[in-house]
């Protein structure tokens, strides 16, 4: 089974036909849990058990009721925010040892939002509200787990409220509406606060002075029908983890021509080294500049769950 995803948009006008949740800034996650094991999906249908060891107690806690739950994963900050870089050394870990101890430095909390089957029966064809009352009635709070709270709104004051906390904005979810794997449907419509930007890798600069052994700025680009359009560059938000990482990814797609279809700027392209344009990443950024650039964007980590085919432009946030 594939994940139902939203569409990015306005908050709703209809208020009362509508349940509101935070938007998690994680990595989505499917949990199939039985009584023997739990085994965890990406979106993509990737395996990835192995790389969250910390999940495995829900088999002790559910697993005879047999859920197949809908979540995301995040590494939570001491104030309860959610902290997507901090993921990132996660996202990637295929060997168990590995895994076992990345889970003890950097811990991972499973964030459940919808239930997909119980006890062998399938619920997508239940509406949102029953959903909720059947994924609230399993009580799943442990120490790697909890249930993303529901709000009936008013939406524009859950929006204000996730604002002020600093998080990335809500998910807006019709009551009635139904489950429908691998879906983009405008039942849940997701409404952030802050201009975010899912981009492609094109290249990279020659790093200078602490950044000579990786790289300077990643060169990014937008994929249209015509091909890959260059939309600026990134050179903050890097920590020495990330560096090491990209520069090891990088280096081993590198090829020799550009894969943008139209100009890069000049200063970058002097030092430019090209790559295969396979990675997906995030970035914030202030706005976007008369001539498509982004401006002022900062680094926020790389999206191994979204292929480059996904990336589209993000509507402004409403």
């Amino acid at each position: 089974m594939r994940p139902m995803l939203a569409v990015a948009g306005a908050l709703p006008r209809d208020d009362a036909a509508w349940s509101y949740e935070l938007k998690w800034d994680g990595v989505r996650m499917l949990a199939e849990v039985a009584p023997e094991r739990v085994r965890l999906t990406g979106r993509s249908g990737t395996d990835m058990t192995v790389a969250y060891p910390e999940l495995a107690g829900l088999a002790e806690q559910v697993g005879e009721l047999r859920p197949v739950l809908d979540g995301e994963v995040v590494v939570l900050r001491p104030d309860g925010r959610p902290d997507f870089q901090a993921l990132a050394p996660r996202m990637h870990v295929r060997a168990a040892e590995r895994a076992r101890q990345l889970a003890a430095s950097v811990p991972i909390t499973y964030v459940i939002f919808d239930l997909l089957e119980l006890a062998g029966t399938p619920t997508v064809s239940l509406p949102y509200d029953r959903r909720r009352e059947l994924l609230e009635s399993l009580d799943l709070t442990g120490p790697h787990w909890q249930v993303s709270p529901s709000f009936p709104g008013p939406g524009a004051d859950i929006l204000e409220a996730s604002r002020r906390l600093g998080l990335e904005g809500v998910i807006a979810k019709r009551r009635d509406s139904p489950y429908r794997p691998g879906r983009r449907s405008d039942e849940w419509i997701k409404v952030k606060n802050f201009r975010m930007q899912e981009i492609v890798i094109g290249g990279y600069t020659v790093g200078e002075g602490r950044r000579a052994s990786t790289f300077g700025a990643l060169l990014l680009g937008l994929p249209t029908q015509g091909g890959l359009v260059y939309v600026g560059s990134v050179g903050t938000g890097f920590d020495d983890a990330a560096l090491v990482e990209l520069t090891t990814r990088l280096r081993g797609l590198r090829q020799t021509d550009s894969p943008f279809v139209g100009p890069v700027d000049p200063r970058q392209a002097r030092t430019a080294v090209w790559v295969r344009p396979e990675l997906v990443g995030e970035v914030a950024f202030g706005h976007w500049t008369d001539d498509g650039r982004m401006r002022h964007p900062t680094w926020r980590g790389l999206r191994p769950d979204k292929s480059p085919s996904e990336v589209a432009l993000e509507p402004p946030p409403r």
